[in-house]
C-alpha cells in the first residue's frame, strides 16, 4: 500500500490543497497525518474540514491540543498563543473536541504514528538528534515511524552508531527508521515549498516531495485575520 505522509499543515489552505494534489498525482492508496492541523494559520476551519474528508490514519499535534485546552499556552511563545486563541475563536464546539480527542501515538500494521517523539509523545519534544531517536526506538514495536514537530525532513536508522539521512529517496530494506516528511504549512529547512511523503509499505521505499504554492495567498489571510505579521513573513524563507 502507498500512503500520503503529511503533518504539520498549520492552518495553511493553500499548502495543503497543493500537497494533497501532489499526494493524489503520486496515486496514493491511503493517507497519514502526523498532526498539528491547526495554529499560525488563518484557516483552521477550511484545513481541519479538507484533512477530515481525506479520512487519514492520525495522531495529535501539540497545537491541536493546545486549542482543545488539554496543553496550557505557556509551552508556546506569543505569536502561537495568539494564533491558539483565535484558533478557539473560530472553531465550532465539535471540531475543538474533535481535536482533544486525537491520539498522541498509533500503530497502524507495522508504521507507528507520532507528533514529536514516541517515547515521551505527552512531552512534545523534537527528534532532532540521534539520541533522540535513539530513546523512541526503545519504545518501538514496529520497523518504522513518522514523526513530526521540527517540520524539518530527516531520517534516522536504528544501528551502533545510529545514522541519519537527508535524501529524498529513502530505501529501508530491513533497517528499523524513523523519519519526518517535513512540513505542510510551515517548512523551518530554508525551503518554503510545501513537503510530503510517499510511503510504500510493501517495498519500505520512502520518497520526499515538495511542492509550490501561493504563498502571498496565505500572507494576506494570515493579515486579514488580524494574526501576528510575523507568521506569514516567515513562510517566505522556510524558516
Amino acid at each position: 500500500m502507498r500512503y500520503g505522509v503529511f503533518g504539520d499543515i498549520h492552518s495553511n489552505l493553500e499548502a495543503l490543497r497543493a500537497v494533497v494534489e501532489g499526494m493524489e498525482r503520486q496515486g496514493v492508496d491511503g493517507y497519514m497525518c502526523l498532526g498539528d492541523l491547526v495554529g499560525y494559520g488563518a484557516d483552521a476551519r477550511e484545513c481541519l474540514a479538507l484533512t477530515r474528508e481525506l479520512d487519514p490514519v492520525l495522531v495529535g499535534g501539540n497545537h491541536d491540543w493546545a486549542v482543545a485546552g488539554k496543553l496550557g499556552l505557556e509551552y508556546f511563545n506569543t505569536q502561537a498563543q495568539a494564533a491558539i486563541l483565535w484558533t478557539r475563536r473560530e472553531l465550532s464546539g465539535e471540531e475543538i473536541a474533535w481535536l482533544g480527542n486525537l491520539p498522541l501515538v498509533h500503530v497502524e500494521g507495522d508504521v507507528t504514528l507520532a507528533h514529536g517523539t514516541v517515547h515521551e509523545p505527552q512531552a512534545f519534544d523534537y527528534m532532532q538528534t540521534p539520541y533522540d531517536a535513539y530513546l523512541s526506538f526503545e519504545e518501538m514495536g514496529t520497523r518504522t515511524a513518522f514523526v513530526g514537530h521540527s517540520h524539518i525532513p530527516v531520517t534516522f536508522f536504528e544501528g551502533v552508531p545510529i545514522t541519519y539521512s537527508v535524501e529524498s529517496r529513502i530505501e529501508f530494506g530491513d533497517r528499523i527508521g524513523i523519519a519526518n516528511p517535513g512540513s505542510v504549512g510551515q517548512p523551518r529547512d530554508e525551503d518554503p515549498r510545501s513537503a510530503f511523503a510517499v510511503f510504500d509499505t510493501e517495498e519500505r521505499i520512502l520518497e520526499l516531495h515538495r511542492v509550490e504554492y501561493d504563498i502571498g495567498a496565505t500572507i494576506g489571510r494570515i493579515l486579514r485575520a488580524g494574526l501576528p505579521p510575523l507568521l506569514g513573513e516567515r513562510l517566505r524563507i522556510g524558516r
